[in-house]
């Protein structure tokens, strides 16, 4: 005679992870000359944010470009970093420089709306602020310097 034994059902854990978005900025073909000939890779640029005050910046190669986009969103998710957003948008005017690249963020009054260009607009969207007006003060349009300095702009702001 068998025995049957009654199974309760197992307590599901559900771990509550951050809503982590994140969007491609830039892709590019890489070569390295070597005496053998050229390597060619791909350099992935990615910016996640959870929308609520924390955006961060990801840049990996790859030999693929899913390779490189998986890698750049891997490290942007590690590098999270921490966005004083106050009332949706930035609680002072900050400039800062990175490289050839220099950006002017300045906050804004409510309903205003992200008055930013490309790169800025993406990571000041990704941190959560809505309300910004910003002005990219150099000439360069490498939008891997232009985030980075906006990054840059945005750890030094002060709550």
């Amino acid at each position: 005679m068998k025995k049957e034994f009654s199974r309760k059902p197992v307590k599901e854990f559900k771990k509550e992870k951050e809503e982590i978005e994140s969007k491609l900025l830039d892709l590019a073909r890489v070569t390295k000359v070597t005496g053998g000939g050229k390597n060619l890779k791909f350099r992935a640029v990615i910016v996640a944010g959870d929308k609520k005050g924390k955006v961060g910046i990801g840049v990996a190669k790859g030999i693929d470009v899913s390779q490189a986009v998986d890698k750049a969103t891997r490290l942007a998710k590690k590098n999270l970093k921490d966005v004083p957003v106050v009332q949706g948008t930035i609680p002072h005017e900050v400039q800062a420089k990175f490289g050839p690249a220099k950006v002017l963020l300045k906050p804004q009054k409510k309903g205003r709306g992200l008055v930013a260009g490309g790169t800025v607009r993406v990571v000041c969207s990704l941190a959560g602020i809505q309300d910004i007006s910003s002005k990219i003060l150099s000439r360069t349009t490498n939008k891997l310097n232009n985030a980075k300095a906006t990054m840059k702009a945005l750890e030094m702001l002060k709550k």
